[in-house]
């Protein structure tokens, strides 16, 4: 697992796709460490890893490839052929979804093989090096003893969260949460009404906002773009060089909270798709 950290913060840079990040792997880490590991997946040669994939839910994984690989023809057949055979371990048989926004001739081979284009993905960026403002509330970074108050806001922000006090913490015991910081931000009644986990790839690098959300009870007041602006501040602070996310483009909201907060969008992107 350390390895496969080391190279996935390698390989990010600013102007990069949006591929998996170490901060993937952290917030996987909820579920602890046996079941991160067991959900990784590395493509080697020569001891080295060219490529890292997290299988992210049942059918789904998110994938990263080492830049100067991606036009391995060896490299790039391989992992075609590896994830389209159920018995070799990366998904399984039926309906399966990829996410591999690098990697042209690897997409290149699945699409000819009958994969097709899924749902389109907006990813968004904040260059940090740009004048931050104040978000306007206060926000405080999450400890040990504010496990409760975290989790108890994400499971209020998206539908069926399983998030739990044990899970932030086993999370929080990961490897990539010293890298990372929990926000929470309160209104001017001291009440909790968003949060959001920050994740560095080391100094110069794109730092990943995963996951934001509000409390849908506090929804239409700016807390959404506040706590963005905390979190860009945050990773600022860590010496990230940019802030990165990437949501649905059917998310409107969440799109048009991301511009508020400062960052620009992208171009979509799609993931792949296997039907049954």
């Amino acid at each position: 697992m350390g390895e496969a950290v080391r190279a996935l913060r390698e390989w990010q840079y600013d102007g990069a796709p949006l591929q998996l990040h170490p901060g993937d792997l952290g917030w996987y880490w909820r579920f602890g460490a046996e079941a991160t590991a067991e959900a990784v997946r590395t493509w080697r040669r020569d001891g080295r890893i060219l490529a890292v994939g997290l299988v992210d839910g049942p059918g789904l994984l998110r994938l990263a490839i080492a830049p100067d690989a991606e036009p391995d023809g060896e490299l790039a057949h391989r992992m075609a052929a590896d994830v389209t055979r159920p018995e070799v371990g990366v998904l399984p048989q039926g309906n399966a979804y990829l996410e591999a926004r690098s990697g042209t001739l690897f997409r290149g081979l699945l699409l000819d093989g009958g994969w097709e284009l899924d749902q389109p993905w907006t990813p968004l960026r904040r260059d940090l090096a740009e004048p931050l403002a104040g978000c306007g509330v206060r926000v405080e970074v999450t400890g040990p003893e504010g496990a409760q108050v975290r989790s108890a806001v994400q499971r209020a922000s998206f539908d069926k969260s399983t998030f739990s006090d044990e899970r932030w913490h086993a999370m929080a015991a990961g490897p990539t949460y010293a890298d990372a910081r929990c926000l929470v931000a309160y209104d001017d009644q001291g009440t909790a009404v968003a949060a959001a986990t920050v994740w560095s790839a080391g100094p110069g690098k794109p730092g990943l906002l995963e996951p934001m959300g509000v409390h849908r009870a506090h929804r239409g007041h700016g807390y959404g773009r506040a706590i963005t602006i905390a979190a860009a501040v945050a990773l600022r602070e860590m010496g990230s060089s940019s802030a990165i996310v990437c949501t649905e483009s059917a998310n409107a909201g969440a799109v048009a909270t991301y511009r508020s907060a400062g960052f620009q969008q992208d171009p979509e992107v799609r993931d792949l798709r296997r039907r049954a």
